[in-house]
C-alpha cells in the first residue's frame, strides 16, 4: 500500500465530507477510494471514518491521522516546490480566491495582465461569495472584503469600501430620492442574502429610530441581479462600492443617503503564515496590491 497516496485519498474524503466526493475530486471510482481507505484502516488496525448514508466523521484516531498527514502532505508539497525552483523564481501553479463581483470586474482584468508579465506562472482563481479555508482548499492568496477573523492568516491592507445604497434615474423620478433613513419606508426595495458581509439596512448612528427598511419587491440571492434589477428600476439596492463602480460612473445607478453611511470595511490580501511564501505568490501579491488599490475609488483606497 503506498501510504503518501492513501494519506491524501482520505484528506480528501474528509475535506469534501463524504466517499462519493471525494471520488469526484479525485476523479476515481467510487470503489477504489473506498478501498484505499478501507486498506489503510486496515494496515493501522483502527477505524478512522464513521460512514453514514450521507456524510462521514472521524473518529478520535482519525482526527489525529488526519492532522499528522496533512502535515506530512504539507511539508512533501513545499519541499516540491523547493525543488521545482519555485522558491527561486516566480513559477508553477498560483490559486487565488475571490469573491465573485471583485474577482470578476477588478481581480480578473489585472490577472491578465499579470499572466502577460509571467509567463511561468499558471492561474486558479476560484470565485466564491464565502470565505474558504485556504490551507484547506489549497489556496495560496485570498483577497478579502471584511474584517480578519482567522489569527492564522497574515494580511496585507490595500484600502476600504463602503456600503452603499443606491437606486436607478428612473425609480427616482417616479417615487422620489429619500434624504433621511426614516424615508426609506415609503420605497421599494431590493434585498440581497448570501454573503457573510453582505450590506445590511444600517446608517452612520445606528440605533433603533433608524432600523428602517424598504418594503422588499425583490429578494435574491446574487449581487449582480440585486445590482440589474436596480438599474432596472425595480427599487433601492443596498450594495458595496466596489460592485457599482462602473454603474456609478455611468450614471446608471446614483448613490444616495451618502452623509448617513455606516463606516468603510476594509479590503486585504491574506495568505497563510505558515511556511515560506513561495515566490510566485509574493510576486502576484506585490504586484496586484497597488493596481487593485488603483482600480478603487479614490475615496475608498486610503
Amino acid at each position: 500500500m503506498d501510504r503518501f497516496d492513501a494519506m491524501s485519498v482520505l484528506l480528501a474524503v474528509v475535506e469534501e465530507g463524504n466517499l462519493s466526493a471525494g471520488a469526484r475530486r479525485l476523479r476515481l471510482p467510487l470503489t477504489t477510494v473506498s478501498r484505499k481507505v478501507a486498506d489503510l484502516e486496515q494496515h493501522l488496525g483502527t477505524r478512522l471514518l464513521v460512514r453514514t448514508s450521507r456524510r462521514v466523521a472521524l473518529t478520535d484516531a482519525g482526527r489525529g491521522y488526519v492532522a499528522a498527514s496533512r502535515r506530512i502532505i504539507e511539508q512533501v508539497e513545499e519541499a516540491e516546490r523547493a525543488a521545482a525552483g519555485e522558491y527561486s523564481e516566480p513559477r508553477g501553479t498560483l490559486a487565488v480566491t475571490a469573491s465573485v463581483v471583485l474577482g470578476r470586474r477588478h481581480v480578473l482584468p489585472l490577472a491578465a495582465e499579470f499572466l502577460a508579465e509571467n509567463p511561468l506562472i499558471d492561474l486558479r482563481l476560484f470565485l466564491v461569495d464565502r470565505h474558504v479555508n485556504l490551507v484547506e482548499e489549497h489556496l495560496d492568496l485570498g483577497i478579502r472584503v471584511g474584517h480578519l477573523e482567522d489569527s492564522s492568516l497574515m494580511a496585507r491592507r490595500i484600502g476600504e469600501v463602503r456600503r452603499m445604497f443606491c437606486a436607478s434615474p428612473d425609480y427616482l423620478a417616479r417615487h422620489g430620492t429619500p434624504l433621511a433613513p426614516e424615508d426609506l419606508g415609503a420605497h421599494d426595495g431590493i434585498t440581497f442574502r448570501g454573503f457573510t458581509i453582505s450590506p445590511e439596512w444600517r446608517y452612520r448612528g445606528d440605533s433603533a429610530a433608524l432600523s428602517v427598511e424598504p418594503r422588499t419587491r425583490l429578494a435574491v440571492n446574487s449581487t449582480e441581479a440585486a445590482i440589474d434589477a436596480a438599474v432596472a428600476g425595480v427599487g433601492i439596492a443596498r450594495v458595496l462600492s466596489y460592485q457599482i463602480v462602473d454603474e456609478l460612473r455611468s450614471g446608471a445607478l446614483v448613490p444616495l443617503l451618502e452623509p448617513f453611511a455606516p463606516e468603510p470595511i476594509p479590503v486585504q490580501l491574506v495568505y497563510a503564515a505558515q511556511g515560506q511564501l513561495p515566490i510566485k505568490a509574493r510576486a502576484f501579491l506585490d504586484w496586484i496590491a497597488p493596481r487593485l488599490r488603483a482600480r478603487l475609488p479614490a475615496s475608498e483606497a486610503r
